[in-house]
């Protein structure tokens, strides 16, 4: 028996994204899943529309856009036993691209077929998160990134934002602690998955069915270490830098003056915070 789909949807993420979603449904649909499609009109709805889904009535909530609408569907799952599926729609589609189910076809091939793997999201302050949490000038630029430019360019807003900060960035230590064990850095990325920023390997070593992280620890501050990073990113050998840190953990406190917090792409508050794995695994369709 195919599954019965509700799919919620952002209709911010723009035309491109409903051509995207177009296929998802037509793939869906003729493979004999049930869907329902449910819009979101704010902040907050996705989580709501997840949270309101019944057994009953829904077999898997699929969550149709960036990375953000899947975290508030996963938020809104917390404690429930319905799986989560991915259509990637957004900018990054960050876990889309860990699950593999980085286009809307292949993420209707594997709800379908009913791929579920449990997983173990991180948690900050009672929310949860799936892919990574970040402080510093990364989470800076969340922060202050155009949503309009973002529309128009999708990751280059993120460029534009990270060029525009370096002019005012003051790049404030962060005190770390991992697992207990101090330590100092500029930027740090609470890694759930192995990818951060689209594609780009940062933490190879971290996994989603594991409950534990990977941290990752830039210990340089200026745009000159940034554009290193960031190269080491593109070309796969952040690791073989001698001042990037990365640690296995399960619990990890972050501090520093006035310094943003971003998680899976969106804006979370303000440091001071204590990152924990979630003690409730959330059911995940990935691809095969």
């Amino acid at each position: 028996m195919k599954p019965r789909v509700l799919v919620i949807h952002n209709p911010a993420a723009g035309e491109r994204s409903l051509r995207r979603l177009s296929r998802a449904l037509r793939r869906l649909e003729a493979t004999g899943c049930a869907v329902t499609l449910r819009e979101t009109s704010a902040r907050g709805d996705a989580e709501a529309i997840a949270r309101s889904a019944t057994p009953d009535e829904t077999d898997i909530v699929a969550a149709a856009g960036g990375d953000g609408t899947v975290n508030e569907a996963a938020n809104g799952l917390a404690g429930r036993e319905l799986p989560l599926a991915v259509i990637p729609l957004g900018t990054a589609n960050v876990l889309a691209r860990e699950v593999r189910v980085a286009d809307p076809e292949a993420a209707a091939d594997a709800i379908a077929l009913g791929r579920v793997e449990r997983i173990w999201p991180g948690k900050v302050g009672g929310r949860r998160f799936l892919m990574f949490a970040g402080a510093g000038l990364d989470s800076h630029v969340v922060h202050n990134v155009s949503l309009g430019l973002k529309r128009r360019v999708g990751r280059f807003a993120y460029v534009w934002e990270t060029a525009a900060a370096g002019w005012r960035y003051r790049f404030p230590a962060l005190q770390v602690r991992v697992d207990g064990s101090p330590r100092e850095a500029y930027s740090v990325v609470v890694s759930k998955g192995s990818r951060y920023a689209g594609p780009y390997v940062l933490a190879r070593d971290a996994r989603l069915s594991i409950p534990s992280f990977q941290v990752c620890l830039f210990k340089r501050r200026g745009m000159w270490n940034v554009f290193r990073y960031s190269l080491g990113l593109l070309l796969s050998r952040v690791r073989a830098y001698r001042d990037v840190e990365i640690l296995p953990a399960e619990r990890v406190a972050i501090s520093g003056a006035d310094v943003p917090l971003q998680i899976d792409g969106d804006p979370a508050g303000f440091l001071p915070v204590e990152i924990s794995i979630d003690r409730e695994p959330l059911r995940l369709v990935v691809g095969g």
